[in-house]
């Protein structure tokens, strides 16, 4: 009798000590797993903006690029108003030596026509008509006559042609003069919209070199995050691992324990009755054997996933939930919808289990609980989003979340 109470205490005792470090584990990867989702979301969030960044550089390049072509456009508009303006300057310093040089013909002969009026006069009697009396014959005098008219019409002649080439040139001094202002005008606007081009060159490569040092940091902040779920995988494969040898640990004891204690029986489980065989990949059914037909498999009818199968033969309503297998428990919640009443256990060999739709306050375990194979959790119920009374029985691998779910069939019975 005192050995069998030994006995007894040493299982809660090591009960205790067993479920506490694997409490630790469970809570641990349960806040890790969420971490790391959380961490997925700004990743995807971060890739997001840095999309949008990156789109909103390209786009402001384009523009820079745009402005580049417009003001090497302009650039070659004003270096050809230069070309324009030297050549406009050629010639007005040319028609300005031709109006120079026509006024000093044109007052050389000036000097002589008056040069000559004033000599006529200086001869006192002598006039054009002395000249023509003076011939000695007819043809002398016809001679006489047309030398003066020539002399004459020759200086009138010449000074009207030296005037109207005196107006001709500073006509064309003043047309020259005016498109040389003109091209200096095109070329101050032209000068004007380069500057602004410029500016707004400036203000464009500003934002630029903003939006890359934008892209910079959010890759920074994706690559922070990407380092964290490293980190975070690693320390869940660390609790992972730590967490399969105490489960280890656990069921040689328990072996050694039922050994010394001749018993056979399954520690905690209930007294449900029906508990079928394991399987080959070491599952019972969740529930008791005379209840274990499946109702509905993978797929729904309709053909839509249910990453489940569901045990809901008639007068399932309250019985026994059995776990599967040996594990931790790493959620036990009772919600109102979705699951309803449900529980999560970690097994060994990276495998999870999931019972949903329990009877209200019928869970038997918590959160951090060390259960064992057989051992009673809840009770079926049809809580939550569920149509009738069933369970609701899935096997995820992986890091157990949802996505993970995979065919509980090949783990039964």
């Amino acid at each position: 009798m005192k050995n069998l109470i030994k006995n007894i205490i040493g299982v809660i005792i090591i009960g205790i000590i067993i479920s506490y470090p694997n409490l630790i584990l469970a809570e641990t990867e349960t806040e890790l797993n969420n971490q790391k989702e959380d961490n997925n979301e700004k990743i995807t969030q971060a890739q997001q903006e840095k999309e949008r960044v990156t789109n909103e550089k390209n786009q402001t390049i384009d523009e820079v690029n745009t402005l580049t072509e417009q003001i090497t456009d302009y650039q070659s508009q004003i270096n050809d108003l230069d070309a324009q303006i030297d050549e406009a300057n050629n010639k007005l310093e040319e028609q300005t030596k031709k109006l120079e040089e026509a006024e000093k013909q044109y007052n050389e002969q000036q000097d002589t026509l008056n040069t000559r009026i004033v000599a006529l006069y200086e001869a006192g009697e002598t006039s054009y008509l002395d000249v023509l009396l003076s011939s000695e014959s007819v043809t002398d005098f016809i001679s006489n006559y047309y030398i003066i008219s020539e002399i004459a019409e020759c200086d009138v002649e010449l000074l009207e042609q030296i005037d109207n080439q005196k107006q001709e040139i500073a006509k064309a001094k003043e047309e020259i003069e005016n498109s040389k202002n003109q091209l200096a005008t095109a070329k101050a606007d032209k000068e004007r919209v380069s500057q602004e081009l410029q500016e707004k060159k400036s203000e464009k490569d500003s934002y630029v070199a903003q939006l890359s040092q934008e892209e910079q940091d959010i890759e920074a902040q994706i690559e922070e995050l990407q380092q964290a779920n490293i980190q975070i995988d690693k320390d869940i494969a660390a609790a992972r691992e730590a967490a399969r040898k105490k489960l280890e640990e656990e069921k040689k004891k328990q072996q050694q324990q039922n050994n010394n204690n001749n018993s056979g029986s399954n520690s905690g489980s209930s007294s449900g009755g029906g508990i079928s065989n394991p399987s080959s990949a070491g599952f019972i059914y969740p529930v008791p054997s005379g209840y274990a037909t499946i109702t509905t498999n993978l797929y729904y009818s309709n053909g839509s996933y249910h990453g489940a199968v569901d045990f809901g033969t008639g007068g399932i309503s309250g019985q026994p939930v059995y776990a599967v297998a040996d594990g931790v428990v790493i959620t036990a919640k009772a919600l109102t919808t979705s699951y309803g009443n449900y529980i999560i256990i970690m097994h060994r060999d990276g495998l999870y289990t999931l019972y949903a739709h329990g009877q209200p306050g019928s869970i038997a375990v918590s959160q951090g609980q060390y259960v064992t194979q057989g051992q009673q959790i809840m009770r079926v119920g049809n809580s939550g989003n569920s149509t009738g009374p069933h369970l609701h029985f899935e096997v995820r691998t992986g890091n157990g979340l949802y996505s993970d779910r995979v065919d509980p069939r090949p783990y039964l019975p």
